[in-house]
């Protein structure tokens, strides 16, 4: 009988989910006056509705989607495109509000982007040795880069290609096209931080240079453009070996700001300290292993690509995120999979959990029939 779901992929991603609601619960007790609950039923009921997605999607053979990879990235380029329509909020074109959610287009499209990059990349798996397809390929990934970072969401727009780059990478693209995509990356940070502004083009917005480039030096100006990193490394700091618990007082007293969401890895810090932390990348930790065990088994290279898109994914994610807690990476406001509040990231990455599922499933499934052909 062929196994089904990868128990150690799944026990990590509900382990994060206990995670996440047991970070909430304590720093968002005094957030919606009335309603200590609010944020923790409302993740418990998102992280349901993407288990549920994620044990549909696990139950189809994933290499039926290269079929519509024309239809899939068209999906993900007119979903960031209706937000710019739809009222902003706190300043930002980045959700469709629908009753229950707020729709987070460019969340839905990261998993649409891996889901149709790496069909594209194989359908041109025979040239890949030529700059031609590495070029395409990556200009399918900044396309929609280049649609979310506006929003304003530089974050998912990294994601984005990060993304590309990987699929790129596990597609068998040479390592001196790779190099040359790394250097032409460098050289475009390093004419949009310093050479644009040299001569009076400013491409980003002066808060958005200062989140790229405060992390450097966050004693500049603790009371305003490095604040935030400010209270998160002494939030971490304070939680020492096993946390303060229900004395979090940079948790609790909203010092710590945005404690729900981007620096949700600062609230556990500081409430369970090295031990909790510890706990919660391991628990990371697991989910890349097995993301890259089912990435060496799969039984093609659609489903190898699909795979390595979501490591990518997962893992650009959770070292921008805790990066920027502990004042190693820039603030671009990237959620932490499964452990941020928010609807929209928490379906999304159960959905990719959902495809590595499958890809695990499809791949015992076709082990177990070459085995029967043998033997017949």
């Amino acid at each position: 009988m062929v196994p089904l779901i990868d128990p150690l992929l799944m026990f990590g991603a509900l382990g994060l989910v206990a995670c996440s609601l047991a970070t909430l619960n304590t720093a968002t007790r005094t957030a919606v006056p009335g309603h200590p609950l609010y944020y923790v039923e409302r993740q418990a009921i998102y992280a349901g509705i993407g288990l549920l997605l994620a044990m549909a999607l696990s139950r189809i053979d994933y290499s039926r989607l290269r079929e519509y990879k024309l239809g899939l990235y068209a999906v993900m380029i007119a979903m960031n495109l209706v937000v710019y329509g739809a009222p902003a909020i706190r300043g930002a074109h980045r959700w469709i509000p629908l009753p229950f959610l707020q729709l987070q287009s460019s969340e839905f499209g990261k998993v649409l982007l891996i889901v149709s990059l790496a069909a594209f990349a194989v359908d041109r798996s025979r040239r890949l040795h030529e700059r031609r397809t590495t070029a395409r390929i990556m200009l399918l990934a900044l396309l929609p880069a280049l649609l979310v970072i506006p929003q304003p969401d530089l974050g998912t727009g990294m994601v984005y290609v990060a993304i590309g780059f990987t699929v790129l990478f596990f597609a068998g693209t040479s390592f001196k096209q790779l190099t040359g995509l790394v250097a032409m990356f460098i050289a475009s940070v390093a004419i949009v931080l310093a050479g644009a502004p040299a001569i009076g083009v400013h491409l980003l917005k002066p808060y958005q240079v200062q989140r790229l480039t405060g992390f450097l030096d966050p004693s500049h100006d603790p009371q305003n453009q490095t604040y935030n990193i400010t209270e998160s490394l002494i939030a971490i700091g304070s939680g020492q070996k096993t946390g303060r618990g229900v004395n979090a007082t940079q948790t609790k007293l909203n010092f710590l700001p945005a404690n729900d969401t981007d620096f949700v890895f600062a609230a556990v810090g500081e409430t369970y300290g090295f031990v909790g932390a510890a706990i919660v990348l391991s628990l990371y930790a697991l989910l890349i292993w097995r993301a890259l065990r089912i990435l060496t088994m799969s039984k093609n290279l659609y489903g190898t690509l699909i795979a390595g898109g979501i490591l990518a994914m997962l893992m650009f994610q959770v070292f921008v995120n805790v990066g920027m807690t502990i004042g190693i990476m820039p603030i671009t406001g990237v959620p932490l999979p499964l452990l941020s509040y928010g609807g929209s990231s928490v379906i999304v990455t159960f959905i990719a959990i959902g495809l590595l599922q499958s890809i695990r499933i499809q791949a015992r499934i076709a082990a177990a029939g070459k085995g029967r052909a043998l033997l017949s």
